[in-house]
């Protein structure tokens, strides 16, 4: 046993394939550490931000089921995310989520074999409603407890989708909360190379939205309105696009679309909506693709992995399979369905932890800043 911060690991030994894991006092698995391949099956808890989802995943690549219960509606009459409502919703839809994720698997509680729910980071509230109950599940059904990070989850969405998507590969996580490029060399093996310095690219999305009087959450209403405008209408900057390095920053293009839109107001002109979001979104686009190719280069990756909420963008799926298909680089890109968070990612994810032997104890608590990068 290792300790790290407020929860323990346990490690069984790589070199012996019967060695049955366990955490003394605890629980024991049902499989010993070679046999975590194709047929166990783990139930997914995510809860780390408004999204309330359980999923049993097979082998870490079947999804049996993936259950999603969205709480956009609660919180969009504020035009963004209420920690405390997202909680108290969490509580109220879990057991159901994971009741019908069973369900649709057609299996039982006692048909687990481990139980894999998010960590961190994300909101702590909503955080604690989902390892509180995969912990009181694993203590009772006496099978290992899986806490997962949640931005290392969202590379294995891609996984779900694909099996040519694999380590080692450059992985693009961009969402609401994040934006990342990820040396990943092997599983549990990590290098952040670069991110943003401010705010995240679906922070920023929604920011513009929010200021636009577009309806909450902003990302998919932007990429809507974009289609219906031309991307060269306004020239916004493209931050740090040229400066060394894999770092971006969102902070000044969303300042610049303020202060054009309130000049367009002040001098009486008419104001495209769709132009404004179509030449948002295409400065976004021009800088990610940019930073990602770069970093691409940078380590020689022969596949780039995009994932994250903003993965759904339309804009940037096309803009960076046309620079990856140019560079003879593989792109892979999840469903849209396993964009958003998800149990199913977290599943997968704790799957390929208990191969390499990596659980939990009972006393594991949730990190809103759990930090991704260790193995490097």
């Amino acid at each position: 046993m290792s300790d790290h911060g407020d929860f323990t690991f346990g490690h069984a030994d790589p070199d012996r394939s019967d060695e049955v894991l366990t955490i003394p006092g605890t629980l024991t698995t049902k499989r010993p550490l070679g046999e975590w391949d194709e047929e166990s099956l783990v139930l997914g808890i995510e809860t780390s931000c408004d999204e309330t989802s359980a999923s049993v995943v097979r082998g870490g690549r079947e999804i049996l089921s993936n259950v999603i219960v969205s709480q956009t509606e609660l919180h969009g009459e504020y035009g963004g995310i209420v920690p405390e409502i997202a909680a108290r919703a969490h509580v109220e839809a879990l057991t159901p989520a994971i009741g019908e994720a069973l369900f649709r698997a057609d299996l039982t509680f006692w048909d687990l074999d481990a139980i894999a729910a998010t960590l961190g980071p994300g909101l702590i509230g909503s955080l604690l409603v989902g390892v509180a109950e995969a912990k009181s599940m694993a203590a009772v059904l006496e099978i290992p407890f899986v806490g997962v990070n949640h931005l290392e989850g969202h590379l294995y969405s891609n996984m779900l989708a694909d099996e040519k998507a694999v380590f080692p590969a450059l992985a693009l996580i961009i969402s609401g909360g994040h934006t990342m490029l990820i040396d990943c060399r092997g599983h549990g093996e990590y290098e952040i190379l670069g991110g943003t310095i401010d705010d995240a690219a679906g922070e920023a999305f929604d920011k513009v939205a929010r200021f636009l009087g577009l309806d909450y959450p902003g990302g998919p209403e932007i990429d809507r309105l974009s289609l219906l405008g031309d991307p060269t209408a306004v020239s916004f900057p493209r931050s740090m696009i040229n400066e060394a390095g894999f770092d971006v920053s969102y902070s000044g293009l969303k300042t610049s679309v303020i202060n054009h839109v309130r000049k367009l107001e002040a001098a009486g002109s008419e104001i495209s909506i769709e132009n404004i979001a179509a030449s948002f979104q295409a400065a976004v686009v021009d800088i990610q693709v940019a930073k990602t190719m770069a970093a691409a280069d940078h380590i020689a990756a022969s596949r780039v992995l995009l994932c994250g909420g903003v993965a759904a963008n339309s804009g940037l799926r096309s803009g960076l399979a046309g620079a990856c298909s140019k560079a003879g680089i593989e792109l892979f890109v999840p469903p849209m369905e396993l964009c958003t968070d998800n149990a199913a990612m977290i599943a997968a994810c704790g799957t390929a932890m208990l191969r390499r032997g990596i659980y939990m104890s009972l006393d594991a608590g949730p990190d809103p800043n759990l930090p991704l990068a260790r193995g490097v």
